[in-house]
């Protein structure tokens, strides 16, 4: 009996392995996210958030004009303000749009970079068979030398007009010239891509490693201020840096000049300050847009004003003498404030002070009186100053402890009556020299008025790097938009029929756009004549 041998069954093919779903959808969202489309989308998006940081004030800017944004819309500002939109280049969802814009130009160049650079490695393809199927293409046409030396006629005249050029011999005889140009399109396209990045990084950096403060400046001796965090009215540090890395140096508005037209439309501001640093003192002028540099910071002149200069005589015959700055609130330097003397009428026997006996003055002052008796100034200069005053007594709410503004008096302590209006219904106007005594016989002298300025002291390390990027990122654009990439080439033959390549040779081209190129025609036209070819061009149907 014979034994069958037995064999095992085949098994099964197994199954498709079934992707990872998530890996799918992660893979899946980073080529979306790192498509060129998503890039334009993001950049797009980029440019309408920045639209409210040009349109709404802006904290690190100047805090006065959100302020004032917030009294003439009560209703608004406090949503606007819930969105970031006082300060929207700090804001989440813009740093959200920063972050994937960043991501997408990463994914999408890097890429790019990498196969622009093996493209630039590459010599010209070879000539396809048919060149009469391409867009443009010369019909044959003879040349009496062989075919090498008119091929290589044809490859120098190529190369003095900047083509790649290989010239290729084939075993039958043939000679082909392929010519290549246009890489510009494309380097252009990257270099925009690579300067954009740097432009981010550039800001991001520079939010980092920068900082700010912003500062009203009084002109005069004892109102200076030194670079500190303390001596600014706003500012604002990155992350990476400390209060002690500021730069030391001190400023004093010394003059401040402004050129107004006929209408009252500035026409110029430039200021002159003392420079204290690194222990020399040193007169320097700056204008609105002609900073002042110092090291390691530059100081933007951003407005100006006025600021009246009042004497008070309290009721025990102290006098004090203040500077209080007015803020403008129209073009005409219309001018709001108060005056606040918090320490008057202080009792000398005691040395105490009664709290409702505190004097503060709320008022507008007008550089220029309107000669109609209108409620704003008529002109920017001071051709006919005027002060108008409304004075209060009581608690002013300063001992309290509450931040408040020291360009307005505080509304509840009025609506509270904790503090009174005295000295009748209508404001007091008075004239630089001019005084006012109250009914309790203390007495406000109006002695004139200095100019402040408004500033702002920035430091962005990155700053150079931005303006790079945004040079090379207007280059690069051009290059994009002026390069067309194009192909061409030359197919030289032996005359059929010859006895050897000495007796002529036979000469075809043709062209091939690799852009959208409409003077491709033309150009490819030009370049058959410049080669010699005296040959007829022509599209294909």
């Amino acid at each position: 009996m014979t034994a069958v041998e037995q064999r095992p069954a085949p098994s099964a093919a197994p199954p498709p392995r079934r992707p990872n779903p998530v890996w799918v959808l992660l893979r899946n969202s980073w080529r979306q996210l790192t498509s060129m489309r998503t890039a334009l989308m993001l950049l797009f998006l980029l440019a309408v958030a920045a639209v409210p940081g040009s349109v709404l004030p802006q904290r690190p800017v100047d805090r006065g004009q959100v302020a004032a944004f917030f009294a003439a819309h009560p209703q608004l500002a406090p949503v606007l303000d819930r969105l970031g939109g006082f300060d929207v280049y700090a804001a989440p969802w813009f740093a959200a749009i920063y972050l994937l814009l960043f991501t997408s130009l990463v994914g999408c160049v890097v890429p790019r970079l990498v196969e622009h650079l093996r493209a630039l490695r590459t010599v010209p393809p070879d000539a396809p068979r048919r060149l009469d199927r391409l867009p443009q293409h010369a019909t044959p046409a003879e040349e009496a030398a062989d075919p090498a030396a008119t091929a290589a006629a044809i490859a120098a005249t190529l190369r003095r007009r900047r083509f790649r050029t290989v010239v290729r011999e084939h075993p039958d005889g043939v000679v082909t010239v392929s010519a290549e140009k246009g890489y510009l399109k494309e380097t252009g396209n990257l270099l925009f891509h690579l300067a954009l990045l740097a432009v981010l990084v550039g800001v991001g950096f520079g939010s980092w490693y920068g900082w700010y403060g912003n500062r009203l400046l009084v002109e005069g001796a004892d109102t200076g201020f030194c670079n500190s965090v303390t001596q600014f009215d706003d500012s604002a540090l990155g992350p990476r840096v400390d209060a002690a890395d500021l730069p030391d140096f001190c400023l004093q508005l010394t003059a401040f000049a402004a050129d107004y037209q006929p209408n009252g439309q500035p026409k110029s501001f430039r200021a002159t300050v003392a420079v204290e640093q690194d222990g020399h003192t040193s007169a320097r002028s700056f204008a609105v847009n002609d900073p002042l540099r110092l090291r390691h910071a530059n100081v933007y002149l951003l407005g100006h004003g006025y600021a009246p200069v009042l004497r008070y005589t309290d009721r025990y015959g102290q006098q004090q003498t203040n500077v209080f700055p007015f803020l403008p609130r129209d073009g005409m330097l219309t001018s709001e404030g108060v005056a606040t003397f918090p320490d008057a009428n202080v009792d000398p026997r005691t040395n105490k002070r009664a709290e409702n006996l505190q004097v503060g003055f709320e008022g507008v002052y007008l550089p220029t009186v309107d000669a109609n008796g209108g409620a704003a100034s008529a002109f920017p200069a001071e051709r006919d100053p005027a002060l108008f005053l409304t004075a209060y007594r009581g608690n002013l709410g300063v001992d309290a402890g509450i931040p408040g503004s020291v360009y307005a008096l505080d509304r509840a302590q009025i609506d509270t009556g904790k503090l009174k209006r005295v000295g009748g219904e209508r404001p007091q106007r008075l004239k630089p020299g001019e005084s006012w005594t109250l009914d309790d016989g203390t007495k406000l002298e109006f002695l004139g008025t200095r100019q402040f300025i408004t500033l702002s002291v920035r430091y962005d390390p990155t700053q150079s790097l931005v303006l790079v990027g945004a040079v090379l990122g207007l280059l690069g654009l051009m290059l994009s938009l002026a390069g067309h990439r194009r192909r061409v080439w030359f197919r030289v033959s032996p005359l059929p029929g010859g006895a050897g390549p000495a007796d002529g040779s036979v000469v075809e081209a043709g062209g091939l756009p690799r852009t959208d190129y409409p003077g491709f025609g033309a150009e490819f036209e030009q370049l058959t004549q410049a080669a010699g070819r005296p040959v007829q061009s022509g599209g294909t149907a």
